[in-house]
């Protein structure tokens, strides 16, 4: 099942109906690049996510049924990549009308990054598509 940014949107609304707090999650890899309208859809939903709210998030995303694949790494780790330290400032915030979850993007560059640390055919049309 893919989603479009619609539906990415849609879910994290609702999740966010749950938070009992405020977090900050940031989408990596092919969530990040349809929430910039980079891509379509994605075929997964991907985070990282800091470490003080990386235990909120998961709450609310056993709560919350989806039926999808939901990947999420800690504290600037994707994959196996840990990263650069300035990740969370070069995020691009994505505007919603979530009152508790602070959504963000990773910066294309980052994305590239990260893309090539597994390095799959569709990664190659994922970095092709963030350098245009």
């Amino acid at each position: 099942m893919s989603l479009n940014k619609r539906q990415l949107l849609d879910f994290l609304e609702e999740l966010d109906k749950e938070l009992e707090r405020k977090i900050t999650v940031v989408a990596v890899g092919g969530t990040a690049m349809t929430l910039h309208n980079a891509k379509a859809s994605t075929i997964d939903v991907d985070f990282t996510i800091t470490a003080e709210d990386f235990g909120e998030f998961h709450r609310v995303l056993d709560l919350v049924p989806h039926g999808f694949k939901v990947d999420t790494w800690n504290n600037g780790m994707v994959f196996s990549q840990d990263l650069p330290e300035d990740y969370l400032e070069k995020s691009k915030p994505v505007r919603t009308k979530m009152k508790n979850m602070k959504l963000r993007t990773l910066d294309p560059l980052d994305i590239i990054i990260t893309k090539i640390g597994r390095l799959n055919e569709r990664d190659k049309e994922d970095i092709a598509t963030c350098i245009r």
